[in-house]
């Protein structure tokens, strides 16, 4: 009896929701269909969330945004990642707040500190900004991500296996988005660098952050390649995988990219040879003063250089340094005077988080503008992380997001430098070279705005500081 009342109830609780299903349906209302998802999320989430971390980043390089499916819908979301992690954020604060308790050595490690003092500044200058709503929902954001792909991530990292795991699904799925791009690029010949730009659509944006996604992650597959195994499937297919990466970062015509995978070999070398942190810092800011020095002379040259960008991987390389004529460096280079100019006229508080694209219009130039200007803020936004957190949160903004680059940077250099286990060690330079063209990267580029690169970003920057607190001291062991 007690059965069948259990049955009446299922049956009439799946007829009353086909039906409310339906009537919403019929009044073009769609949102009442991810219902039975969001149960399933809250459902898994107390069952097994580290597994709903998993599924996040797996997702994550073949999500699309919500307003490719819904045009001028007034939220846009990415789907299905952001919804899991706005639900994991919900769970995190309900968990604190239930029984306080989280792992002291993570939230007092100085990365995290680092990060508190950004998030901070972030919420300031949200109060500050000159579009609240815009700068609280980049804030949110930002929490979202930092929460389940920093603070709860390394939580699941406490066992090396789901490490790997979180690098080798975002490789599988990334592979898959290698495998459509390339496929719908050769409909156009594998020389075609404009085609390039679009088809990648709709999983990237365009195929400067899919260039930077893909280097981010040679760095930790070149680590599972040289790592010593006796199973040959696995040294194969790690193999494969890697020359594909290769042909598709040459084949995504991406020079920030390309760029940023050489500086990160220059820094591996500059690890070898074991040249402290400070060293590597004071030499690229000395570096930077002498360019400033000698700009003058610097852009007369570069002014000299006309090369286009086009599928000839010769002229695609020359073409970086051209600053009149190519489209594509003169408009970066129109961005970054914007937020230079924006950063003038609000040095301290900035015009808020997320507003560049809103309020860079009225600093554009005549003489800047090129032919794929816009007063929209499509084609990028600052194109520089570094210049876009200047503009929006002020000098303390910029000075906050890089004293976390570094923090993240001199976690990886201690673990590499003090750690008595070789595999720990060549873990922690791999995933610190990983990042390294990232932020590398950040500085023609700007994508922490986005899934594609919050994930693995944030998830390297947990996995070094989960490698300092869990493991650096400890044999590694996978099966623990």
């Amino acid at each position: 009896m007690f059965k069948n009342k259990n049955k009446i109830l299922f049956y009439s609780i799946s007829l009353i929701f086909i039906a409310i299903n339906i009537l919403f349906i019929v009044n073009d209302i769609y949102y009442i269909a991810f219902l039975p998802v969001i149960l399933l999320f809250v459902f898994a989430s107390f069952i097994s969330l580290d597994k709903i971390l998993l599924a996040v980043v797996f997702f994550t390089p073949i999500s699309v945004q919500l307003d490719d499916l819904v045009p001028g819908i007034p939220v846009n979301l990415y789907l299905p990642t952001e919804p899991l992690l706005i639900g994991i954020l919900f769970l995190f604060i309900f968990k604190i707040l239930l029984d306080g308790k989280f792992d002291k050595r993570i939230l007092l490690h100085p990365v995290s500190i680092a990060i508190y003092i950004n998030i901070f500044w972030l919420f300031i200058t949200s109060l500050t900004s000159t579009m609240p709503l815009v700068s609280f929902k980049f804030l949110l954001t930002r929490l979202w991500f930092v929460v389940g792909m920093y603070f709860l991530a390394t939580q699941l990292f406490k066992q090396i296996k789901n490490i790997e795991r979180f690098i080798w699904l975002y490789i599988i799925s990334l592979l898959l988005v290698i495998i459509y791009a390339n496929y719908r690029l050769s409909g156009h010949g594998f020389d075609n660098q404009h085609a390039s730009n679009w088809v990648v659509w709709p999983f990237f944006n365009d195929h400067t952050s899919y260039g930077a996604i893909l280097v981010m992650f040679i760095f930790p597959l070149f680590y599972f390649l040289r790592r010593k195994t006796n199973i040959l499937f696995l040294k194969t297919t790690t193999s494969i995988v890697f020359v594909i990466f290769i042909f598709a970062i040459i084949l995504s015509y991406t020079r920030a990219a390309w760029l940023s995978l050489f500086a990160g070999i220059a820094l591996w070398i500059l690890v070898k040879l074991k040249i402290k942190i400070k060293v590597v810092l004071i030499s690229g800011i000395a570096i930077i003063l002498l360019l400033f020095s000698f700009q003058n002379r610097i852009l007369d040259k570069l002014e000299g250089n006309e090369s286009e960008s086009s599928g000839k991987f010769t002229e695609h390389i020359e073409s970086m340094a051209n600053i009149s004529s190519d489209a594509s460096n003169t408009e970066r280079i129109n961005r970054w005077k914007c937020a230079i100019r924006m950063f003038k006229e609000k040095p301290f508080w900035g015009w808020g988080p997320g507003t560049y694209k809103f309020q860079y219009a009225p600093f554009q130039f005549s003489y800047d503008r090129t032919i794929i200007s816009t007063n929209f803020g499509t084609l990028g936004n600052a194109h520089s992380e570094y210049l876009g957190s200047l503009s929006e949160s002020g000098i303390i903004g910029m000075l906050s997001f890089m004293l976390v680059v570094f923090m993240s940077f001199k976690t990886g250099y201690n673990i590499y430098h003090q750690t008595e286990y070789q595999e720990i060690k060549d873990f922690a330079l791999f995933i610190m070279l990983g990042l390294s063209t990232y932020f590398i990267h950040g500085v023609l580029n700007n994508f922490l705005d986005t899934d594609k690169a919050s994930v693995p970003v944030w998830g390297f920057i947990a996995i070094l500081v989960a490698l300092d607190v869990y493991h650096k001291k400890i044999i590694p062991n996978k099966e623990k």
